[in-house]
């Protein structure tokens, strides 16, 4: 397999600068000189579990710590934006505020009414496809914006494949964070300087696109899933791909394990470059590894493609891991993903599955607001909402006797549709409390509460039955997430560090879980009221605080 890791080349060129001369000492004798938070996004206890047993290299070496392997992303709503702002701050989105990667916000004068979850749309042209990008949208505070908040030099970094996993694991006290922006590593951060790190990155995957890539060879595993699967809906047969591309295709250098390769090195390069982990005081980093949802997307969850990318990853995350180790650096690591996913419905009921389909285009909001309008006598757009499923959300400028005719009407026909599960109104979800049991025992109206915002929130929420994929049109991407079902819901939550007691659990918690748990290991006090999660106890060389 072709190695894509530039990690020798960008610390080499970045190791001149140094730790704060006049660090903080650590909050607790025993903290960690450096918190390593990771986020593989769409990376689901399913596939965590299918291929543990094979993953030797990063993520085996994680497994080897304290695993739970029923991690929960416990709200309904499990997508990027809203599952990233669980990680770092203990919160689930009912709090952080973040219900979706994108929700309406109709009294807006704007045409666009959607927004994004990473955009401040107080700036003048903005739009929830063209933004600036901003944590303006998160309602508390990360890890690294607690840490910075007592002690000041302690540094907090981000770097990842997407914007929203960068802002919402970082917050708002931030020295640096860098995402891709579709072509490079960019910032949002104004007056924060270009780190040769980045300048060094930014070369290095330049070059990486504009070459041809051969097909990478694939380990027998990957040999055995590699099968083509035909689609409906338009797009290209998957399931027998090894990322081959040709030069300039920086969409498919996105949906590889390159990308996840190149994140890692410019996370390792900033390590080096800030010198983190080397001073008094304990700094964070966050990588948002975004590949595995890429391919996700692509190509689905079951064939060579996924089984390629996870050995990459895995490879390149120990090469990660022995650099530091290098070092001599003592850190403490955490993984997770945002949300999981499910592969796409043809491979499924080939394998058995035989309720797995894809939605009529019918039921997506706006055509679903179309068919309402003409059978009312309504004019406009009647319902707004980002595709089949989610939140959905009546038009305001109709008059308000009107608007309660249309929310009937859409209840009704959402619930009477087959592949529909259940759909839950705005004024039934704030009626309903906020779960407090384990997160495998949740029902589904709770899941959705805890993805609820009163303010955000739309007028109903629509949840599609089990195995049902919310994509018509194959020719993009051909599966997805975004579902309350535990495919999608559950996650593993990994903890690491030199010398930590092996322990493998099976006890259901929450992402949320993660962020106390690492105060506590730092000693960092956190109000449990300010806060949906607690500190996972029985880890060994952690000590939860007494409630």
């Amino acid at each position: 397999m072709r190695r894509i890791l530039f990690l020798a080349g960008l610390t080499a060129a970045t190791a001149c600068s140094s730790a704060p001369a006049q660090p903080a000492r650590l909050l607790a004798p025993t903290a960690p000189k450096l918190i390593v938070a990771l986020s593989i996004d769409q990376f689901s206890s399913d596939l965590f579990e299918e291929y543990r047993p094979v993953l030797l290299g990063g993520i085996g070496r994680l497994s080897r710590g304290a695993a739970f392997r029923n991690g929960y992303q416990g709200h309904s709503a499990t997508e990027t934006c809203p599952g990233h702002s669980t990680i770092m701050t203990g919160s689930r989105p009912s709090r952080t505020g973040i219900i979706a990667n994108v929700w309406y916000d109709l009294s807006q004068s704007r045409s666009d009414k959607a927004v994004y979850c990473a955009e401040d749309e107080r700036i003048a042209g903005s739009s929830s496809l063209a933004y600036t990008v901003s944590p303006y949208h998160l309602r508390v505070p990360t890890l690294g914006d607690r840490l910075k908040a007592v002690q000041p030099v302690s540094r907090n970094v981000a770097v990842a494949g997407k914007d929203r996993a960068a802002v919402m694991m970082s917050g708002r006290a931030v020295d640096q964070r860098w995402y891709w922006d579709g072509k490079t590593f960019a910032t949002d951060l104004k007056g924060a300087g270009m780190p040769r790190a980045v300048t060094a990155a930014r070369t290095a995957v330049a070059q990486a696109i504009a070459q041809d890539r051969s097909a990478l060879q694939m380990p027998a595993l990957c040999q055995q899933k590699s099968r083509v699967v035909s689609l409906e809906g338009g797009g290209a047969p998957v399931g027998n791909g090894a990322f081959a591309r040709k030069a300039g295709d920086a969409r498919n250098f996105r949906a590889s394990p390159e990308f996840d390769g190149a994140t890692l090195a410019l996370a390792a390069a900033l390590i080096e470059e800030m010198q983190l982990g080397r001073g008094r005081s304990t700094d964070i980093i966050s990588v948002g590894l975004s590949a595995t949802d890429f391919v996700g997307h692509s190509y689905g969850t079951e064939g060579a493609e996924m089984c390629l990318q996870l050995f990459s990853l895995d490879r390149d995350l120990g090469d990660f891991f022995r650099l530091l180790d290098s070092k001599g650096i003592d850190y403490l690591v955490t993984l997770t993903a945002d949300h999981g996913g499910q592969d796409v419905p043809e491979r499924k009921r080939e394998q058995g599955v035989p309720g797995a389909a894809r939605v009529p285009a019918s039921l997506f909001a706006s055509a679903m607001g179309k068919a309402i309008g003409a059978r009312l006598g309504l004019k406009g757009p009647v319902l707004y909402g980002d595709g089949a499923f989610g939140d959905m959300y009546v038009d305001r400028a109709l008059p308000d006797v009107d608007r309660t005719r249309a929310l009937a009407a859409a209840v009704g026909a959402y619930k009477a549709h087959p592949m529909v599960e259940a759909v839950f109104t705005h004024d039934q979800l704030r009626a309903t409390k906020s779960p407090t049991a384990s997160p495998d025992k949740w029902s589904l109206v709770e899941r959705a509460r805890a993805s609820f915002d009163d303010q955000r929130s739309g007028d109903l929420i629509v949840l599609l039955k089990r195995d049902i994929t919310p994509i018509a049109d194959t020719k993009s991407y051909v599966a997805t997430h975004g579902s309350p079902w535990d495919y999608d819901r559950r996650v593993p939550v990994l903890f690491w560090r030199r010398e930590m007691e092996a322990s493998d659990r099976t006890d259901a918690v929450e992402t949320a879980d993660i962020m106390p748990t690492l105060a506590a290991a730092l000693g960092l006090a956190v109000d449990p009221r300010s806060i949906d999660g607690k500190c996972l106890g029985a880890i060994p060389g952690i000590a939860c605080p007494v409630r």
